[in-house]
């Protein structure tokens, strides 16, 4: 089977059973991507997240704590001279492992909404800087086209 497939009336995969459904249900609001996206940046304090995105209080609350209980992020105690102790949320290893997502995400954007304009940014690799991009990449470490790439289903 081709990454993309001849039509059909039923994913190969069962809704319960799908991983990137799963993935999608904690990941795929708007909110809960918009502060990942900063944090891959570097935004890691509840104000600053919440002047960036705007985002209502009440729900950066509930997106922070959810995106921390799932694992995503984690949250440290931090104090600032003379103030109360606070928190702030830091990418956790699995909230890393999610980089090349948002970075494909990131690159899909330049590529189909930028409008001809140039990227506001971009991602290098290495000492020497080379330019980056998401790709996929075989078991031999080459790079392969998306039309290369083929589905496998588990049987059973």
């Amino acid at each position: 089977m081709s990454l993309i497939p001849p039509r059909t009336s039923r994913s190969p995969v069962a809704l319960e059973d799908c991983r990137l459904a799963r993935a999608i249900e904690l990941i795929g609001d708007r909110w809960s991507l918009l502060i990942l996206r900063s944090a891959m940046y570097g935004v890691r304090r509840f104000d600053d997240f919440q002047e960036e995105l705007g985002c209502p209080r009440t729900v950066l609350s509930g997106r922070l704590k959810a995106l921390e209980t799932s694992g995503l992020l984690t949250k440290k105690a931090y104090r600032e001279s003379g103030k109360r102790a606070r928190s702030e949320y830091v990418l956790s290893q699995m909230g890393g492992d999610l980089l090349p997502v948002l970075i494909a995400l990131t690159q899909w954007g330049d590529a189909w909404l930028a409008g001809g304009d140039p990227a506001p940014i971009s991602f290098t690799a290495g000492p020497e800087k080379r330019p980056a991009h998401v790709a996929f990449v075989d078991a031999g470490g080459q790079e392969v086209s998306p039309a290369q790439v083929r589905v496998k289903l588990r049987r059973g």
